[in-house]
């Protein structure tokens, strides 16, 4: 099975200026544990929840308003192509220990995402390679 058939097209994106507050609040009103930031149609980072966690104990950040996503984000954002098997995608997922991936076509634009827990939902067998993620703590 490929990752196109079980990702999701529906991508919550940020823009690297979006306030940080912003980037929560959005997280926050769609439900979701991060949002990728993109610029052009294409990933250049990611914020998740271990960003947000971190970013605010770090007591760094004074004013969340002022404060830009590009500031907190993953700058390096592992991706997969659409026309990948699962099973790599879940492969990625472990060997990198993260749960999320972007999925990129060809040209590196954004045309959805994938999570360990698609991966579990859609195919077993892959489980073995996301099964220690699904315990991991943001």
């Amino acid at each position: 099975m490929l990752v196109e058939k079980i990702m999701n097209k529906h991508v919550i994106t940020v823009k690297p200026d979006t306030s940080f507050l912003e980037a929560m609040q959005i997280m926050a009103d769609n439900h979701i544990g991060c949002v990728v930031v993109a610029k052009g149609g294409k990933p250049v980072g990611m914020l998740t929840e271990r960003d947000v966690l971190v970013a605010i104990a770090s007591e760094e950040i004074k004013d969340l308003k002022k404060t830009k996503v590009r500031a907190v984000m993953t700058h390096y954002v592992i991706n997969i192509g659409p026309k990948r098997p699962i099973i790599k995608a879940a492969m990625l997922m472990n060997e990198n220990k993260i749960k999320k991936l972007p999925v990129v076509d060809g040209k590196g634009r954004l045309v959805g995402i994938i999570t360990a827990s698609d991966i579990i939902s859609a195919q077993p067998k892959a489980v073995k390679h996301v099964k220690h993620l699904i315990s991991f703590r943001i």
